[in-house]
């Protein structure tokens, strides 16, 4: 029996990814944070191991390079997750070992077991008196790293809340009948394939039922960080925060709830350089998080269902005369998957509104010509973006600018300078809030 070690600070996830291995016929055991995950496969000597980079304290990257350093693990896969809104760490992940990096957000258990299975099926194989294939699944293998896995999204059937696991099989069933039909070739449907749609229809069940007590714990958190002052008084509850939110992005995504943890993934991020440099920790970013969280409340009370993707084109247009502070936004927009027109003058924006319809404005307030606080009133003015979220971000950030901003029909403000996360975290909490009021919308209509 082939032996997997996990390494997640998140019991939640840590229970989801043991059970699931063990069902498939591997040893698994999960450690709790990096230093004892270390220690721990010193004692367990483990064939795999899945490793979770953003831990609290020592983090996934530097024990990662831990274990590479020891001569017995320097051949062991490990299969490492991690967040879409740091790629830098994908890089540094590759660099110090990893056999292969997924964005945990996006990642179902399915493949992080087909990769894993693979993995140590080319282990055993190409080392000298290499045992007999491993047990697990017998799947197929998964991208190469030239492939990018950390791109890689897989999408299982979807199944509704409270389904029964026969709807679940029944929706694989429909999705490969579709895929025969295509194809020419007769309808099949594995035992694998049963064993994760009931596996998901599960999870996604348990995530239901839990998500009242998930906000709950959220927002206590962010009263406790809110209510003190002091930079070492706030520490505790942040990191607290922290943590909530990054064992919300793994429960969100292994229940195929994947415009949530997209939400959350960002905000994990926040939340984690808030930590790291406390002296971001200002009015614009305490707004930004309080936001945020909220939003989340909305989504968990209209939004999870696994179904809800972006079915639209999103449109979002930048108006700023300074082109670095264009690049910028267009450089945290990029960040959170986002594209936006970028616009130097007022008029040419004011046209560009009169013509298109966008999801999301950002606005500086000190234009020539024509100021933010004008533009903003005349594009709320047209037919086409009467109700568009319009959020400034400018260097204004004292009573009477932020109170005009309100006057004129804006949503929010971001102060200059500003954190590259934070305005991503800003810009997807309208865009998914905007998208949820048109799934609301359409549902009404039908």
């Amino acid at each position: 029996m082939k032996k997997i070690l996990i390494i997640e600070d998140d019991p939640i996830m840590g229970n989801i990814y043991r059970t699931r291995l063990e069902k498939e016929g591997y040893d698994a055991e999960v450690a709790g944070d990096g230093q004892s995950g270390f220690y721990r496969i010193h004692e367990f000597h483990p064939d795999g191991v899945l490793l979770d980079l953003m831990l609290p304290k020592l983090n996934g990257v530097d024990i990662l390079k831990k274990i590479r350093a020891q001569n017995q693990f320097q051949r062991i896969p490990i299969m490492v997750f991690t967040n879409a809104y740091v790629p830098n760490m994908v890089q540094e992940a590759y660099s110090a070992g990893a056999t292969q990096v997924f964005n945990k957000a996006t990642l179902t258990p399915r493949q992080i077991l087909d990769a894993l299975h693979h993995a140590i099926n080319v282990v055993s194989h190409t080392l000298p008196d290499a045992p007999a294939k491993s047990s697990g699944p017998d799947s197929p293998a998964p991208p190469s790293t030239s492939d990018s896995p950390f791109q890689l999204q897989v999408k299982e059937a979807p199944v509704q809340p409270g389904r029964s696991s026969t709807a679940a099989m029944s929706a694989i069933a429909m999705a490969s009948s579709t895929l025969a039909a295509a194809s020419g070739a007769a309808p099949e449907v594995t035992t694998t394939d049963i064993m994760d749609a009931e596996f998901q229809a599960g999870l996604l069940q348990t995530f239901v039922e839990i998500a009242p007590e998930h906000l709950a714990q959220l927002r206590r958190i962010l009263q406790d960080f809110t209510k003190v002052q002091s930079e070492a008084d706030r520490m505790p509850p942040l990191l607290e925060l922290y943590r909530k939110v990054h064992a919300l992005t793994g429960s969100a995504g292994v229940a195929g709830l994947y415009q949530l943890s997209r939400m959350t993934a960002a905000l994990e991020v926040l939340l984690k350089e808030l930590y790291d440099k406390p002296k971001n920790i200002n009015a614009s970013t305490l707004r930004t998080v309080a936001n945020s969280i909220d939003f989340i409340g909305e989504i968990f009370q209209k939004g999870l269902d696994p179904e809800w993707t972006d079915s639209q084109p999103i449109n979002i247009m930048v108006v700023d005369d300074e082109i670095l502070s264009r690049r910028a936004i267009l450089y945290a927009l990029e960040k959170a998957g986002l594209k936006a027109a970028s616009v130097e003058e007022p008029q040419m924006a004011l046209n560009l509104a009169q013509e298109n319809v966008y999801n999301l404005i950002f606005l500086d307030i000190q234009m020539p010509g024509m100021d933010g606080f004008d533009l903003c009133t005349n594009i709320h003015a047209l037919p086409t973006n009467r109700t568009t979220p319009v959020i400034f971000v400018t260097s204004l950030t004292d009573f009477k600018s932020r109170a005009r901003s309100s006057l004129c029909g804006g949503a929010d403000l971001i102060a200059k300078p500003f954190m590259f996360i934070e305005l991503s975290v800003k810009a997807l909490t309208y865009i998914l809030r905007g998208q949820l009021l048109q799934r609301e919308e359409e549902r009404r209509a039908a």
